[in-house]
């Protein structure tokens, strides 16, 4: 498997392989084997990366090795993550009776990789997980890392857990099957890599970025390898966000995730392109503080544009008022004492965790 590239994210004994190149689902068994204990493993994927075939060569690549799956399918979209889902994705898996050797395989986006991973974490107190994205989004960013969790009304992402994969597959393949919109949407997460921690990357993407929603499959292999290397890294350092370092990967997310409560999760704007537009205002803010330049917002919103990108919500045709966006806000997990911080930049490459930060500013750029 000479043209499998391999990344780790070192956690001591909790360390974990991070596989990238083509044709992985084909043979994830010979990836995996050595995961199981008994050979058997429970598929969890929706509707959409079923039909379009990926959970039925995972499934023979997995019984080469020996190892049943049992496939468990759910609605696509982000209104699946939620206590319903994650009560019917549970009692199904218990139907199976499994044991705690069994393997769930998150096959799919964020949303399945999220709630698939909850599951894992509830399941028996805890089996063994394994990611394998077919998003470009997932694949440079929510299947690494652990993080795993449902949304509520109260905002997204605030029930959940840290549930570290044992490996995850990322199979390039999967994304000739996107969607041009999900394909796009996931791009963001690759741009956000550039604007926290590589100007380099950021430059890259400027010259080259387009390649990857044009489906140019060396671009994408890039893009992935570079992305998931800056995650692997944050989190090697700061697992559980408690330095404040992997709070960086939140860059653009404490608008995004607000923007995202108040439309509803109805499919009109998706995690992506909320992104995006976060990105956009996070930059703007920074501009109002001093902290970045005028140029570096356009150079982010160029890079963004030509990706095809919203750049504010009401790109998509929607209005949110600036004070339900800051209240929505208020519900961010990197509130402290009741006050919001912010990941915010001084120009490609360079982001830091703030504090302080008046409302009236917030608002001032809510409203532009």
């Amino acid at each position: 498997m000479n043209d499998v590239e391999t990344l780790r994210v070192e956690l001591g004994s909790r360390s974990y392989p991070v596989h990238i190149g083509s044709r992985l689902l084909e043979r994830a068994g010979g990836l995996l084997r050595a995961l199981f204990v008994r050979p058997r493993a429970f598929v969890v994927t929706d509707e959409q990366v079923a039909a379009a075939g990926h959970a039925g060569r995972l499934e023979a690549g997995l019984r080469e090795a020996g190892i049943t799956a049992h496939r468990i399918v759910l609605p696509p979209g982000e209104a699946t993550k939620d206590f319903a889902h994650l009560q019917q994705l549970l009692e199904r898996l218990l139907d199976h009776a499994p044991e705690r050797n069994d393997v769930v395989v998150a096959l799919g986006g964020g949303v399945i990789g999220d709630l698939a991973g909850l599951a894992a974490a509830l399941l028996l107190r805890g089996v063994p997980l394994v990611q394998v994205p077919t998003t470009l989004l997932a694949q440079v960013d929510s299947a690494v890392g652990g993080k795993t969790g449902i949304d509520t009304r109260h905002g997204k992402n605030l029930v959940g857990a840290f549930k570290q994969p044992a490996a995850v597959l990322v199979d390039l393949d999967t994304l000739r099957t996107l969607p041009p919109r999900e394909l796009r949407a996931g791009y963001a997460e690759v741009v956000k890599y550039g604007c926290i921690r590589d100007a380099s990357f950021f430059s890259w993407l400027e010259a080259e970025g387009v390649g990857v929603t044009a489906g140019e499959v060396e671009a994408q292999r890039r893009a992935v390898r570079r992305s998931l290397a800056i995650k692997a890294e944050i989190v090697a350092r700061d697992e559980t966000e408690t330095s404040g370092e992997r709070a960086l990967l939140n860059f653009g997310h404490t608008f995004a995730h607000a923007f995202e409560v108040l439309a509803g999760y109805d499919g009109r704007l998706l995690h992506g392109e909320a992104v995006a537009c976060g990105m956009v205002m996070a930059a703007r803010l920074s501009e109002e503080l001093g902290m970045a330049t005028a140029d570096d917002r356009r150079r982010l919103e160029a890079v963004l544009e030509r990706a095809g990108l919203p750049l504010h919500p009401r790109d998509l045709g929607l209005a949110f008022p600036p004070a339900e966006v800051l209240a929505a806000m208020r519900h961010d997990k990197k509130v402290r004492g009741g006050r919001l911080r912010f990941v915010l930049w001084r120009g490609p490459g360079r982001a830091g965790l703030v504090d302080g930060v008046p409302e009236e500013t917030v608002l001032r750029v809510l409203a532009a």
